[in-house]
């Protein structure tokens, strides 16, 4: 996980296309600027972060599912339910499945557990757009392939 780079899933470790669902994991480091303000003497990590996590889980799901020609930006949380603390050294196991997907939106039930202990769930929206410019492609190709997505171009017939 690199916190400062908003670059949160270390690994994908299941991507299931038929099932619609996909697994990843990230490792919350030891040590990290934003552990200095949140909070002083007690180290935790942002909620906002494990819905961020959530999120990149999710749209790792929806690229893989749209061969890499479109991608997801989060446009509404709902129902989030953060359960617990998360602390410095944890292993995240972040699962999303996707609900629905249409109409250029993305609705994914995502969960985040530590241990198998349920830290914390959300019902995510994500608005699916083509890739703003080739660069952002690129980007997303390259860091997908650091986590461990490869996703098949679809077959022609």
């Amino acid at each position: 996980m690199r916190i400062e780079y908003f670059q949160l899933i270390d690994r994908i470790v299941d991507l299931n296309l038929a099932d619609r669902k996909i697994s990843s994991e990230a490792l919350v480091p030891t040590a990290s600027t934003i552990f200095e303000g949140h909070f002083p003497g007690y180290p935790l990590m942002p909620g906002v972060l494990l819905i961020e996590a959530m999120a990149q889980t999710s749209g790792w799901l929806v690229v893989a599912m749209n061969h890499f020609q479109r991608m997801p930006f989060l446009a509404a949380v709902k129902e989030a339910k953060l359960r617990t603390f998360v602390k410095p050294g944890e292993l995240l196991s972040i699962d999303a499945r996707l609900e629905h997907d249409g109409s250029g939106y993305a609705i994914v039930e995502a969960k985040i557990r530590v241990e198998r202990k349920l830290i914390c769930d959300a019902t995510l929206t994500l608005r699916v757009l083509d890739f703003p410019n080739a660069e952002m492609e690129r980007e997303m190709r390259d860091r997908a392939a650091t986590i461990g997505l490869t996703v098949e171009a679809p077959a022609d017939g």
